[in-house]
């Protein structure tokens, strides 16, 4: 610090007193303060986690990705805008534009396809010869990738009705392709289409083991979206959250 000598002793006071008084009052630390993001994500686009990776597998003992503990699931429930039904006016599945390419020759299907399967082989153009699935929803094992859907957590139809319809189609083509967050899962064809377009208070998966995982799912999708519940859905993803185990 160079030869500073002979400092007079009220001015090296005066020093370590401002010293003293600007790291009390200074800007926090990082990690202090509110540096920890909010648990619910309501409005953000799907690709709001810049370290997520689109078809990295699923952690813990779940299988869908972006799953939230039961903790962070309820909070985001208790966030939802509660709200009447919507319309169906102006609905086509055409204004949800699926299935996006995701390079390849690989589009989402077949993304979910092999993120969702167990020995997955593809052939030269990207689809799905030979694997093993077993659907969430039923509990079935299947080893034929014709008979698998991919089923969108939250129906495209339902999203029209709690918000979608308001939306541009850039944010439509993200929502039906959206492999961030847990919006898609390879399900048996059977169960898919038993479930349609219809919300939990009119459709439950019939492996009751499974709505732990439904309930945080449809819950974090609706968040991440902004969009609505009504209240029986609203009654019965609490219901389903409580077959999570505390």
């Amino acid at each position: 610090m160079g030869r500073q000598i002979g400092v007079p002793g009220a001015v090296l006071a005066a020093v370590l007193l401002a010293a003293g008084a600007a790291g009390c009052s200074g800007a926090a630390a990082p990690g202090g303060g509110d540096a920890k993001p909010s648990a619910t994500r309501t409005a953000q686009p799907p690709d709001a986690d810049p370290g997520s990776k689109p078809d990295s597998k699923p952690g813990g003992g779940d299988v869908l990705p972006g799953m939230v503990t039961v903790a962070v699931a309820r909070t985001q429930l208790a966030a939802l805008k509660v709200a009447p039904v919507g319309t169906m006016a102006g609905y086509s599945r055409d204004k949800f534009t699926h299935w996006a390419q995701q390079g390849n020759k690989c589009d989402t299907r077949e993304v979910v396809l092999e993120r969702d399967g167990s020995g997955v082989t593809r052939d030269g153009e990207c689809r799905a010869v030979s694997g093993s699935w077993k659907s969430l929803y039923d509990g079935a094992v299947v080893t034929d990738a014709a008979k698998m859907d991919i089923d969108h957590m939250v129906p495209l139809a339902e999203g029209w009705r709690s918000g979608a319809a308001g939306w541009d189609p850039a944010r439509r083509k993200a929502f039906a392709n959206d492999l961030t967050n847990p919006q898609l899962l390879a399900v048996t064809a059977a169960s898919n289409r038993s479930k349609g377009d219809q919300s939990p208070d009119l459709w439950q998966p019939p492996d009751k083991s499974s709505w732990c995982q439904y309930g945080r799912a449809w819950t974090t999708v609706k968040s991440a979206y902004g969009l609505t519940v009504t209240e029986p859905e609203k009654k019965m993803l609490t219901t389903m959250l409580d077959t999570c185990a505390s």
